[in-house]
């Protein structure tokens, strides 16, 4: 059966009586479907909804929360080749990289039913002066209530996964603002999950724009905010939380550190990969590559060769690497940053030049350590390389971001992978990969300007729970 794609969903029932607009494919600029416009006054009832929803998401026992789950995954696999076409034309990610995500997103819910049978506690001696002789205290982990979940356009199914999935392991209910542009994933998994079974009036997702969307982190009602997304408008809606729990999954300009004992034929394929993949439009890409002066000669001229021969154009070509960019805003923002560091005495090693939404690679050589290229997150296929003398400044540049998400090192020096781990002031060291290495179970977060607390279903789970203390005096 093919997922249904509602205007929205408020209390788990497609909403059709909504101001709706048109989801545009990036490539094209052809019609995908429609998603609802949704207001304060919906965004209030969903909230409401979820709230009377959580009465019943609290009182799932382990195993039926497994079951749902499952249930999600199998659903999600059934459809897999539909989602996957959705996604590569709703957000112009290349066909073979939707196919991944579609995949990640099932391991993501079967991930979660397990840990659903998993959310334990502890035994805790309380007698630990003769005032609590004959006490013994029960430590239990309860779900929080309602969980708001804003998500980006990058990864509309799997990274809205993360959010739910663990939600729901805990027996949480959720309101799910999509990213505007990538709202008819959301929405069709939004339908897989009451037709498995969850809920309904736990079941929320409600397409919005940003001012209304501020309303989740206003509303008292919420008891946890998780969202995805840049870093201003990540902090702003912090500031307005009050006391609920906050979770930032925000940006960064992941830096990877190219050692002098690196196994090249290995890291640059990566390399390659990690920086121009789906345009870059993805928050631990690699932007910054830092290269031992031994190899950088070897390195560059290899890196750009590679960069230059990517296959770019249709996200439905299942040979693409590099499709579109969400829109020509962006890719001619990419352009100008580029511009900006040629001005300023960088030089690019890449051949192809822009058309329209498609962003070819780009590799530059000597941008200035304040350009945009390399204090900001690009979120484009750009990349730099400079070359460093010693290892110690290779840490010292990565470190130098005022972002702080993932890193990569290649490497075959044990210290030194394990000095980049010490050092290293992110949220993730991935050791001779790059910084776009995840898998769904680990924690995934960030320091610094890229936020704080940890999605990976388990480390998520925490976020969306509370610890409650049974103590019982014995005698």
């Amino acid at each position: 059966m093919i997922p249904a794609i509602p205007l929205a969903l408020i209390s788990g029932t497609a909403r059709t009586d909504l101001p709706s607009a048109p989801s545009i494919s990036p490539w094209d600029g052809s019609t995908v479907g429609q998603h609802g416009i949704c207001g304060e006054m919906h965004i209030d009832a969903a909230i409401a909804s979820a709230v009377h929803g959580f009465k019943a998401t609290r009182d799932l026992a382990s195993f039926e929360r497994y079951d749902i789950l499952r249930r999600v995954g199998g659903l999600l696999e059934a459809n897999a080749e539909w989602f996957s076409t959705i996604i590569a034309r709703e957000v112009g990610k290349p066909l073979k990289f939707a196919r991944v995500e579609v995949q990640r997103a099932i391991a993501t819910f079967t991930i979660a039913s397990e840990e659903a049978k998993r959310i334990g506690g502890e035994i805790l001696p309380l007698d630990l002066n003769e005032a609590s002789r004959g006490r013994v205290g029960l430590v239990r982990r309860f779900p929080i209530g309602v969980v708001a979940a804003i998500s980006p356009f990058n990864f509309p199914l799997n990274l809205v996964a993360h959010k739910l999935a663990p939600a729901m392991a805990a027996g949480n209910a959720f309101v799910l603002k999509p990213a505007s542009t990538a709202s008819l994933t959301a929405l069709a998994l939004g339908s897989l999950i009451v037709e498995a079974g969850y809920p309904k009036e736990s079941v929320n997702v409600v397409p919005a724009p940003g001012r209304s969307a501020e309303r989740l982190a206003t509303d008292e009602r919420v008891g946890v905010l998780t969202f995805t997304g840049s870093a201003p408008v990540g902090w702003a809606l912090k500031a307005k939380a009050g006391r609920k729990k906050v979770v930032l999954e925000l940006g960064g300009n992941a830096g990877v550190i190219v050692d002098a004992s690196a196994d090249l034929s290995d890291a640059i394929p990566r390399l390659v990969s990690a920086a121009f993949a789906y345009s870059g439009q993805v928050c631990i890409k690699t932007q910054r590559i830092l290269v031992h002066r031994s190899v950088y000669e070897r390195f560059i001229e290899t890196f750009a060769s590679a960069a230059d021969a990517l296959p770019v154009g249709d996200p439905m070509d299942p040979n693409v690497v590099v499709g579109p960019m969400i829109d020509e805003a962006n890719a001619m923002r990419v352009e100008t940053w580029v511009d900006e560091a040629v001005a300023e005495g960088a030089r690019v090693l890449t051949t192809r030049k822009r058309s329209g939404r498609v962003v070819p690679p780009m590799v530059l050589t000597n941008a200035a350590p304040a350009s945009k290229v390399v204090c900001e997150e690009v979120f484009g296929p750009v990349v730099t390389l400079e070359p460093f003398d010693s290892f110690e400044d290779g840490v010292r540049e990565v470190n130098r971001s005022a972002f702080g998400l993932q890193a990569g090192i290649f490497t075959n020096d044990l210290s030194h992978a394990w000095k980049a781990f010490e050092e290293l002031q992110v949220g993730g060291v991935i050791v001779n990969d790059a910084s776009s290495y995840r898998i769904d179970h680990m924690p995934y977060g960030g320091v610094k300007e890229s936020g704080f607390g940890r999605e990976g279903v388990r480390y998520a789970i925490e976020s969306m729970t509370e610890p409650r203390l049974f103590a019982l005096r014995t005698s």
